[in-house]
């Protein structure tokens, strides 16, 4: 009978083990090979250092379970439990963040990561709790550029009656319809065949995606204007977050932080040596000068009336001016 006992109590522990490992779906938007994918990469392996077999982390790129916006909502329903996603879809569920998409309010990366590293950033992270996800950390794209196959882009007349797709951002939609675009929202999955079909002349997206995503092959135009930082989140389900304990919380936000570093590495890579790859791939690229870039800011006064009446002219001005 001992060893019956014995046997069981084996059984009911490797059970138990069982029952305690979770499976946890994480999903994004780009490729493995893209910046989603090494904060990904950098997301699991940290779990797996500080929880060990606790957590089974399976990874769905190239939106595998769907389009950003779905992907949050379900987080919020519980069935995805962490995602990569783009600051483009945040402001559907948290209008507040919404400013950090506005035209030519970030100087470069330095100020950018101050920024949402700072305690503007970080307090931006709690709003996620009331829209049922968790936020880790603000992950990174970089700066966004024009791509399009009908023309060099220089100025605001050489937007007039573009079809550029965008995201869903109503900031982002509002910026390009003063400048006489043609914005088209549209779901990432469905750009690439858009862009092949003629459906839209371009897109504008960070290096990091532009090259990861190889649109110099169906792109022939790259214009460097860098007209809005583009953030990235690294998020949660609520559900998933509140049935972890402190030390597992704490191992999260440790995996949150590695994934940020493995992001920026990416994005400071691809600033680097993106350009170049991309010129190689038979893409015309043109780079707007500080005068081309007032241009457009200049083009965008009115539209800037609407974002400080929309987000606050303080909160505005606090960005521009932190170091």
């Amino acid at each position: 009978m001992t060893r019956h006992f014995a046997l069981a109590a084996v059984l009911l522990a490797s059970t138990a083990a069982m029952a305690a490992a979770a499976d946890l779906k994480l999903g994004y938007a780009l490729a493995e090979d893209s910046h989603y994918g090494a904060g990904a990469r950098a997301f699991d392996e940290t779990l797996k250092a500080e929880l060990g077999d606790a957590f089974t982390v399976r990874h769905f790129p190239s939106s595998g379970l769907g389009g950003e916006r779905e992907v949050i909502e379900g987080l919020q329903i519980g069935t995805v439990d962490a995602t990569i996603a783009s600051s483009g879809t945040l402001s559907n569920f948290v209008p507040e963040v919404g400013v950090f998409d506005v035209p030519f309010l970030f100087r470069d990366l330095s100020h950018a990561r101050g920024v949402l590293d700072g305690p503007i950033g970080q307090e931006m992270l709690t709003k996620f709790d009331a829209v049922g996800t968790h936020a880790l950390a603000w992950g990174e794209q970089g700066f966004r550029h024009i791509t399009n196959n009908r023309g060099a882009v220089a100025t605001p007349a050489d937007l007039a009656g573009l079809k550029i797709r965008t995201m869903e951002n109503p900031v982002h939609l509002k910026a390009f319809t003063a400048l006489g675009a043609a914005p088209t929202p549209m779901a990432w999955p469905e750009v690439i065949p858009a862009l092949e079909q003629g459906a839209i002349d371009g897109q504008e997206n960070p290096l990091s995606v532009i090259v990861s995503a190889k649109l110099g092959e169906v792109q022939k135009y790259l214009s460097l204007d860098g007209h809005v930082y583009s953030p990235a989140i690294v998020m949660v389900s609520q559900k998933l977050w509140d049935s972890l304990d402190d030390t597992q919380k704490a191992a999260f936000e440790k995996a949150g932080d590695a994934a940020v570093v493995a992001m920026r590495d990416y994005v400071d890579n691809v600033e680097a040596q993106g350009v170049e790859t991309l010129k190689a791939q038979g893409m015309q690229v043109n780079t707007l000068t500080p005068e081309d870039r007032q241009a457009f800011q200049d083009k965008l006064a009115d539209v800037y009336a609407e974002y400080e009446a929309q987000f606050g002219k303080e909160l505005m001005d606090s960005i521009i001016a932190s170091k």
